[in-house]
């Protein structure tokens, strides 16, 4: 079942004043959500494709997380019948319109990383 923003309110934001933020680092929330969000930004891909570039994320992991962005409405999977048969992973038009979040995120990513270059010992695990 596909979740909506008012699902989104009832579940997350009961009395929250910063709502929206709620609700979307609850849809961004889990670890790998922005990282698939951002490989799917400029084109569709294919499940060993997500895994390859993705690197770190078990099998079973990029599934459910595929799966539960999917259910959010963020990812929509289709079945290419062409030879060979596969089966592909994009962006919704709700999910496309993340695009500048997951760049802000990319962005402020870099320029912290940037920050603590001359540390490597201070960059160890940052990102964990």
């Amino acid at each position: 079942m596909r979740r909506t923003e008012t699902d989104c309110a009832a579940e997350w934001c009961a009395g929250d004043e910063w709502c929206a933020v709620t609700c979307t680092a609850h849809l961004l929330g889990r670890k790998w959500h922005p990282v698939i969000v951002h490989r799917l930004l400029d084109d569709p891909k294919g499940f060993s494709e997500l895994e390859d570039e993705i690197g770190e994320v078990s099998s079973a992991v990029l599934s459910n997380s595929l799966d539960d962005l999917e259910e959010k409405g963020l990812v929509e999977r289709a079945i290419v019948t062409e030879e060979p048969f596969r089966v592909e992973y994009s962006l919704t038009e709700q999910g496309a319109s993340l695009r500048p979040v997951v760049r802000a995120m990319d962005e402020w990513g870099t320029s912290y990383l940037d920050g603590a270059s001359g540390d490597a010992e201070a960059r160890s695990g940052q990102c964990d």
